[in-house]
């Protein structure tokens, strides 16, 4: 199986974190394993990280959390707290928003840089792909999850339904845990989106580099590198905070990583950020080394 492991360790971790088994249990709720699944629960792509995509879940109009949630409640049982129109819009939002970070930060976060690996890999092939023949070359690049018939693009959808742009783009999202077949929004009011499965390795092949990146670099000097990749940009005393290090030792640890050509440092005003180079994305990548954000030190 394609994600036996990191089930596997999911569970394990979820047994050992009552707020993530918590936030799993409520996502549960809203996202069923088959049918109806709430459209404000994929947010408009925006390519920025988690926390835009936060808020815009958050920003969801009351009328539309109204319908969507009323919709998900007449196609199966819902506990109490999804009353649809007799639910506070904010309460709900706010709940939704909290339980989606504490789920990433166990089940995904370690397994992050993998998943966007895989698909900026498939972003660039689609890129050469449209470059290389146009729209009828991009289409046609999405067999076998899709069958572009002019004017028709014929997907595997899961039910049958006929979705008309209207002069609408459509957007295409690849994705590392859609499965077998693509997906899309049940509202056709909203722009259009076409989700789909992107080539992938098993997260347990991936991961066996991960001690091997440790020995390479030190635990330490490969936690400060994952924290400065995980973001744009990262401070020392962002790094120190995040890994509670010293401040001389954060510093220390970005001076060797920045002489090794794995960070860049920038002057923006009074700060210096750091950021990783394409050398660190691709050694991490290769890796599979997870976005450590665990302290190197605990006080107590």
């Amino acid at each position: 199986m394609e994600f036996g492991h990191w089930r596997q360790r999911s569970t394990h971790l979820l047994s050992r974190d009552a707020r993530a088994d918590t936030a799993l249990r409520t996502l549960r709720t809203l996202i069923p394993a088959t049918g109806y699944i709430p459209d404000f629960l994929t947010p408009p792509v925006s390519g920025e990280h988690l926390d835009a995509a936060l808020d815009n879940v958050r920003a969801t109009p009351r009328e539309r959390l109204v319908a969507e949630l009323t919709r998900l409640a007449s196609s199966r049982p819902v506990p109490g707290w999804v009353r649809g129109p007799h639910e506070r819009h904010t309460s709900t939002l706010l709940l939704t928003a909290d339980a989606l970070r504490d789920s990433f930060r166990v089940l995904l976060e370690p397994y992050w840089r993998q998943v966007r690996t895989a698909v900026g890999d498939d972003v660039a092939v689609r890129a050469r792909a449209a470059l290389g023949g146009g729209t009828g070359a991009l289409l046609a690049g999405l067999h076998p999850f899709a069958r572009w018939n002019p004017p028709y693009l014929d997907v595997d959808y899961p039910v049958e339904r006929e979705l008309r742009l209207e002069g609408r783009g459509l957007t295409l999202v690849p994705s590392y845990f859609c499965w077998r077949r693509p997906t899309a929004l049940a509202d056709p009011g909203l722009d259009p989106v076409l989700v789909y499965p992107v080539a992938k390795q098993p997260f347990d092949n991936a991961l066996t580099g991960e001690e091997g990146l440790e020995r390479l670099l030190g635990r330490t000097r490969s936690a400060v590198l994952a924290e400065v990749a995980g973001h744009r940009t990262r401070t020392t005393a962002d790094v120190a905070r995040t890994l509670h290090l010293a401040p001389a030792s954060a510093s220390y640890q970005i001076g060797v990583l920045r002489g090794a050509g794995l960070i860049v440092s920038r002057r923006a005003g009074k700060r210096v950020e750091h950021s990783a180079t394409p050398l660190a994305h691709g050694l991490l990548s290769g890796s599979g080394s997870p976005l450590r954000r665990e302290p190197m030190f605990r006080s107590g």
